[in-house]
């Protein structure tokens, strides 16, 4: 499988997704919009996957490529491609979708909780998946669910924390795939957001919490398995 991934600033990359696209002996390219990469044809890949970053949606006039980048998503998804999505990348989905993207009630950063919503039990991508777990959080944005998409998680700060589209399509809030240096980056380049507020924990209480990061990275992978077979919604009995 072809698997294309977008990444919007050098200090957000695929974190643990790498190592399980290369232990599924899957074939991976990047379009890296800080390097003015292009994007590639859409009939050359078969999965996209949105990263994350500071930016905000409607940053258009300051991030010109985020109109081109939104219509790819749009197309690629009619295409019945897999596409996931992660924090920004998860919100580009949902406009692209023709959903709202918006601040949310306030900023959501560091390791918190995350509930699987009835809906969200219903779905194989979550199968594995505690119905309580803990995820990581770094934003401030949030989206209003996409016609015909299934609301999956929520927690206690962002109410849609992640959601599916047709069997193909998966946009995440949170974060399940950052290892320690990939906090450690996110801190250094993005400390300004960290003020004493609910819901934002400080620098040193998301790096030293080593045994979330283990519970994460088996999440992650639980999901992307669930993903790559392809049926992502399964109806009551």
């Amino acid at each position: 499988m072809n698997i294309h991934y977008i990444q919007h600033v050098p200090f957000e990359d695929l974190g643990t997704i790498q190592q399980w696209i290369i232990s599924h002996g899957h074939s991976l390219s990047v379009t890296q919009f800080f390097r003015d990469d292009a994007l590639p044809r859409i009939e050359d890949i078969d999965w996209l996957i949105v990263m994350g970053g500071p930016m905000g949606v409607e940053n258009e006039n300051k991030f010109p490529w985020l109109i081109k980048e939104k219509d790819f998503i749009s197309e690629t998804i009619r295409r019945n491609k897999k596409v996931l999505g992660i924090c920004l990348g998860a919100q580009l989905i949902a406009s692209a979708l023709g959903a709202k993207v918006y601040p949310n009630a306030q900023k959501e950063i560091g390791w918190f909780p995350v509930r699987v919503t009835p809906d969200g039990k219903l779905s194989s991508l979550f199968k594995n998946i505690p119905q309580q777990f803990t995820a990581f959080h770094w934003h401030g944005d949030t989206f209003d669910l996409p016609v015909g998409a299934r609301w999956l998680a929520e927690s206690e700060a962002c109410r849609h924390q992640a959601f599916s589209f047709d069997k193909h399509v998966l946009g995440l809030q949170f974060h399940l795939k950052v290892e320690r240096h990939n906090v450690e980056l996110l801190v250094q380049n993005c400390e300004n957001e960290l003020q004493k507020v609910p819901f934002i924990q400080s620098a040193e209480s998301m790096l030293n919490a080593k045994h979330c990061f283990d519970e994460i990275h088996q999440n992650m992978d639980h999901i992307l398995d669930r993903l790559e077979e392809n049926n992502s919604y399964l109806p009551p009995d």
